[in-house]
This record gives C-alpha cells, structure tokens and sequence, in this order.
C-alpha cells in the first residue's frame, strides 16, 4: 500500500528552491517506474512560504510554484501552518536561519501536529531549554524533528552519531572541520607544500576564498569561529552533554585590531598588516610536519568542548583536505581507530540532499 507524506515548506530560497527541485525529480521518477519498483510512499507538496506571500493547495505542482507564489496572497503563518495541519503525516520543512521560526518549533510539534526537517541550527544551538522542550515534545506527540544539514550539509554526520549513541557505543572524542569558508582558507594556506616553497599570504587567501564566495558578506563572520561553535554544540547535545555556544572556548582569529572596524571593506583593506602573523604560525607548523586545521572539538570523558586554530602532522587525516571538504573523525569504544566521514559540506544541492534524506527516513516511519 501507498503512503502519502505531505510536506509544507517554509525558506523558499536557495536551499528551498534545491529542495523543492530534489523532491520534483523523486516524483518524477516515482512516476517513471513501473508498478512493482514504485516507491511505498508519495511526496506532496502542500505549502510554500515566504517571509511575505504563502502559496498552499492540496497539491502544488512544482514545475510552476515560482509563479503561482508571486501571484498568491500575502503571507499569513497562522494560516499557512493551520492548512499544514489538516494533512495527515505532514512535515514543516524549515528551509531558513529565522530564530522566531525555530522558537515555534514547540508548538509546531504540539498545537499542529507536524513533523519537522531542517538545516536551521538555530533550535539545536540556542537556548538549552529550547532544545529540551523540543526534544521532549516529539517524543511525547510521536513527532520526527531531523536536522542532518544543521553539520555537514549532506554528509550521513548526525545519522551517524545518533546510530553510535543508540546502540551504546562509548563516545570517547568528536572532532573535525566543519566550516567550509574555514576548511578552504586553511587547506590552500597551509599544506604540507609549504614547508619547502614560499608561503601564501593569508590576506590573498581570503580574500580568493571571499572573490569565489565561499565567505559571509563580511568574512569576519566566518573566522570568529561561532558558525563553527554551533556545531559543535549539535554534536555534544546528541552526544548526551549540555554544552552551550556561550560557555565553549571560541578561538577567533580575527586579529584584535579589526575586530571591531566598521565594514568588511575596511577589514579586507587592514588584513594584510596581519600576514606576518600567520606567517609565524604557519612556519611553526610546519617545521614541525604539520598544517593549521580550524577544528572543533567535543571531549566527552572531560565534558566540554572547543573551537580553536591547530595543528596536525602531515600524516593525518585533516593534512590531506582538499578544497572547502568537510571532515569528521568519531573515536569510541568501538571505533579506536577513528571513524572518518569527509566530502563536501556545503552548498544547496548537498544541503536539500540532506533535507531530502531526513525527508524520506520520516516517510519510512508514518502512515
């Protein structure tokens, strides 16, 4: 028998326009197959939300949603989440970083009734008793809350550790790289090339990071480490320790002087009167065989965590990133010899594929 999964969708950006093509191209093919290899369950599209028009119907079709949003009413949350909630089986994917969106997510699961996907770290980063209460809401209204994009993009991270701590494997160490702005900046700035040729300014780097876009608007905002922290804060929480963003040791290295400059032109203009800087840590690394990794670390034994520029000897895993790659070693009981996870980390057609994967894992489950 055929399930239906009906999904409403709030972010129609980016990442929600990818998604919403990813589940355009899963009924497509759903149709394409023959009757015996069809899918167990069918995805409808039943609302698409922006910050100012709403677009809702029993069934959208996907081919002209764009169209049919910039010709519906303006937006109305109440009302777009009260239609969700007359569908069975319905998931709220939330495709933005809005806070007031992720402090609704209580009552998402308790007063409507919904399921909830999303690469919003807001809810699973912020406020402790947030988090608390939505936990503990899904599991007493029988709701799935997935957040698979909120570390890695697309990359099986989070699945991964909730399989680890579900089965009763002993976390011991989480660590890795997770931003990928940081991961390019570093991998291109500090290789194990550069203990024997010229070293690359770190102004040029970041600046060549910002030209192809792997930056914030103001790259400050990437390497004062708190993207970084939030992550960091998922992985702990699953992890069964209660860390917050507030009390983690953040290493920012933005130079002290720019911290507090007005624009990220002025910032981009000052930087390079900070390369020696990085020179001197770059050249102390590598006289010792290693590279600089932004890392983020989760120590379960101690029960605290950190955010900090470190160094990793040529031979290990972190030395042979490539590009804005994203990389996560799990050390437990089981797995002493770390447990790898590495790819691509971001961008919207990994980050739908990851919404899409929770997507799916909910459809396996509801009827």
């Amino acid at each position: 028998m055929t399930h239906t999964l009906h999904i409403a969708m709030i972010g129609p950006g980016l990442v929600g326009s990818e998604f919403l093509s990813q589940v355009a191209a899963y009924q497509h093919r759903a149709l394409s197959l023959p009757p015996l290899s069809k899918p167990l369950y069918n995805l409808v599209v039943v609302g698409i939300a922006s910050s100012t028009r709403h677009l809702i119907s029993s069934n959208i079709d996907l081919l002209t949603w764009k169209k049919a949003l910039a010709e519906s009413p303006s937006s109305s949350l109440s009302a777009f989440l009260d239609h969700a909630s007359k569908h069975t089986s319905c998931v709220l994917v939330d495709a933005t970083s809005n806070n007031d969106i992720a402090e609704s997510y209580p009552d998402l699961i308790a007063k409507y009734g919904l399921h909830i996907v999303t690469p919003n770290k807001k809810a699973f980063s912020g406020d402790l008793t947030l988090y608390q209460r939505i936990t503990s809401l899904a599991a007493k209204h029988n709701k799935h809350v997935r957040h698979e994009a909120t570390v890695g993009a697309g990359l099986p991270i989070l699945c991964t550790l909730n399989d680890l701590v579900q089965t009763g494997d002993d976390i011991v160490k989480i660590e890795g790289i997770f931003s990928g702005t940081l991961s390019y900046i570093f991998n291109s700035f500090s290789t194990p090339t550069t203990a024997h040729g010229k070293l690359p300014l770190f102004s040029d780097v970041v600046q060549q990071a910002k030209q192809l876009g792997y930056t914030e608007p103001d790259p400050r905002d990437d390497l004062n480490g708190m993207d970084v922290a939030r992550k960091v804060v998922i992985l702990a929480r699953i992890a069964g320790l209660d860390l917050s963003v507030d009390t983690l040791p953040i290493e920012n290295i933005v130079p002290q002087p720019l911290q507090t400059v007005a624009t990220s032109d002025e910032f981009m203009s000052l930087l390079s009167e900070h390369d020696k800087h990085f020179d001197m840590l770059n050249q102390q690394a590598a006289e010792q065989g290693s590279v600089l990794r932004y890392v983020g670390q989760v120590d379960i034994k101690n029960k605290c965590g950190s955010v900090k520029l470190a160094m990793f000897p040529f031979s290990h895993p972190f030395a042979g990133m490539k590009g804005s790659e994203n990389v996560i070693a799990f050390t437990t009981k089981r797995f002493p010899v770390p447990l790898i996870i590495q790819g691509a980390g971001a961008g919207a057609a990994v980050t739908a594929f990851g919404m899409m994967s929770d997507l799916l894992k909910i459809a396996e489950t509801v009827q």
